[in-house]
């Protein structure tokens, strides 16, 4: 058996599909369903059984699960909204929960890989993974951060396989239920569905309008790099997952309008409420990845988003 927490949200449920087209189908999802719609993304997908988050958690301090038939666990399950400041919440979700699954995973020999974040860096630019380069704008960067520091102490001493990885802009399939929280690329698309106009942030931190850059990546090229990981136990460590190029937003509208055939970019002042608290460039340094073995070929703006049209637009 595999278990994916946060498997009917975005990443989770695309990797559950990643799992399923492997062959896979003895999966166990654990997630809240607080938010109904997001039972849509496991519709198409093949799993054992659902529980729900606390449930879960509650059974695996009970001891109630047969530990030699869990395969790995993928822990995806968090807080992911860059604007919720209920920091207690945060961190009781994002970190305290994560310690216990670690630590039942070390206790059992079962590997965890799990979902961090390039939040952790803030405005540095070098976006490498060590203590020097991260500096996170939000309690949502620090919480994951601060796991991750929680791993780097124990990485010593593993006995079994723990991985984190830092997700860069991840898009794609499976993420209308997060919102406002979805990826640029979605909302573009609904904006040209309702008219000819997709609306970009003018310039800031020195970029022009729509000239800020991230580092884009598509959402199958991260199921990818989390089952890489699932074929090489021997590696532990936290690594970042992007494509290594930045890009920027207008890239985006491009690649978007140049699917609909039409379309043009207006732009809209910047948020003040954002000044300070906004990530202008991020890249992935990709050097501990590759040195690692992994040397999976990450899809650009154009080539992922047009995959990403395709399936919204079907």
């Amino acid at each position: 058996m595999i278990i994916v927490t946060g498997g009917a949200g975005f990443i989770g449920s695309n990797l559950v599909k990643g799992l399923n087209l492997r062959g896979y189908d003895d999966i166990l999802v654990v997630d809240n369903l607080s938010n109904g719609l997001k039972y849509k993304n496991l519709v198409d997908c093949q799993i054992a059984d659902f529980m729900d988050k606390t449930v879960f958690l509650s059974q695996l301090q009970q001891g109630l699960f047969k530990t030699e038939k869990i395969q790995a666990i993928f822990h995806q399950g968090a807080c992911s909204s860059t604007t919720e400041w209920d920091g207690r919440y945060m961190m009781e979700n994002n970190y305290t929960y994560t310690k216990i699954l670690l630590h039942y995973c070390q206790q059992h020999s079962i590997p965890l890989i799990y979902a961090s974040s390039a939040a952790v860096y803030g405005t540095d630019v070098t976006s490498k993974e060590q203590l020097s380069c991260e500096s996170p704008l939000n309690v949502y960067g620090y919480s994951k951060f601060q796991f991750d520091q929680y791993l780097r102490r124990l990485l010593p001493t593993l006995t079994t396989q723990v991985v984190g990885l830092r997700y860069f802009n991840v898009y794609g399939p499976r993420e209308a239920h997060k919102g406002s929280m979805a990826s640029v690329a979605y909302h573009l698309n609904n904006q040209l569905k309702q008219a000819d106009t997709v609306r970009l942030f003018e310039g800031s931190d020195g970029y022009a309008n729509g000239a800020q850059r991230r580092d884009f990546v598509y959402v199958g090229d991260v199921v990818d790099v989390n089952l890489w990981f699932l074929d090489n136990p021997q590696v532990s460590g936290i690594y970042n997952t992007g494509t290594g190029s930045s890009q920027t937003f207008n890239d985006v509208a491009n690649a978007v309008i140049a699917y609909h055939g039409r379309g043009k970019i207006d732009y809209i002042p910047f948020p003040e409420h954002l000044l300070g608290c906004y990530q202008s460039f991020t890249e992935a340094n990709l050097e501990a990845l590759r040195a690692a073995g992994c040397q999976h070929a990450f899809k650009s703006v154009e080539q992922g988003v047009a995959l990403y049209m395709e399936w919204l637009n079907r």
